[in-house]
């Protein structure tokens, strides 16, 4: 079982290390299209997962509530919200394709705050994993092995365009391959921590799953709105990340049910 739940949430960290090892394999830098196209498709999964593996489940979970099992997911929901905004606050980092940081002042190298931007990003998609596998382990009716592993393999497909997004651009810039390949390896290392964090903490407090649920759901969805759509929408022609992010959402949603 344990040895299960291991692989499981180390699978979204491999999507980002085949991804960044792009790097060694394409010579020129990534187009603006593709880059709008993979930002939409990953976009896409984190909105599906969001719902189909994190809030439905979060209130069927609250179904003794009746006609108030909505209140665990809003609740949890905001919660998740507040908490990436408070990050994004006290956080200095970069992001794609802008010229000017976010957060506190800092002498950081644009590289670092550009891998922190990244970083940011991935924590809410490891608690999400971890909550996931913290229900199944307490043998949480409407959360099944199948289940979590199809959120798994979800983030894990849309973290290998995010590794490559990291790592292409480091190259481009003049950062060798082995260390545009170990700054885009590193931003994903903490899907892994942060998902058995959450596993540790959830075995403690059961009874607030519903709220965990949510909270991976609302920290996911603020990455989404916040940094993926504007990024995908950039300059012309950005219809291309539209159509990828309805492709990631379709993918996503068709694993959590044919797999759930």
């Amino acid at each position: 079982m344990y040895m299960e739940i291991l692989k499981g949430i180390c699978i979204p960290f491999l999507g980002t290390t085949l991804g960044a090892a792009c790097v060694f394999v394409m010579k020129k830098s990534m187009n603006k299209q593709l880059q709008r196209a993979l930002t939409g498709f990953a976009a896409g999964v984190m909105v599906a997962a969001s719902i189909w593996s994190l809030l439905i489940p979060a209130m069927e979970q609250a179904a003794d509530m009746e006609q108030w099992a909505f209140l665990p997911a809003v609740v949890g929901f905001w919660l998740g919200i507040l908490f990436l905004l408070f990050l994004d606050r006290v956080i200095p980092h970069l992001h794609l394709n802008s010229t000017k940081a976010e957060g506190p002042k800092s002498n950081l190298q644009k590289t670092t705050m550009l891998v922190l931007a990244v970083t940011l990003h991935n924590l809410p998609e490891g608690m999400a994993v971890g909550v996931v596998y913290a229900g199944w382990l307490a043998q949480n009716e409407g959360i099944t092995m199948m289940g979590a592993l199809a959120l798994s393999l979800g983030i894990a497909i849309q973290n290998f365009p995010e590794g490559a997004i990291i790592s292409m651009p480091l190259r481009t810039e003049g950062v060798s391959k082995r260390k545009s390949f170990l700054y885009g390896m590193l931003s994903g290392v903490v899907e892994p921590i942060g998902a058995l964090l959450t596993i540790l903490a959830a075995s403690y407090i059961l009874p607030l799953l519903p709220y965990l649920l949510s909270f991976a759901a609302g920290a996911m969805m603020y990455v989404v709105v916040e940094e993926l759509i504007p990024e995908m929408s950039q300059g012309e022609h950005s219809n291309i990340g539209t159509i990828l992010f309805a492709v990631g959402f379709t993918v996503m949603m068709a694993l959590d049910v044919a797999l759930g």
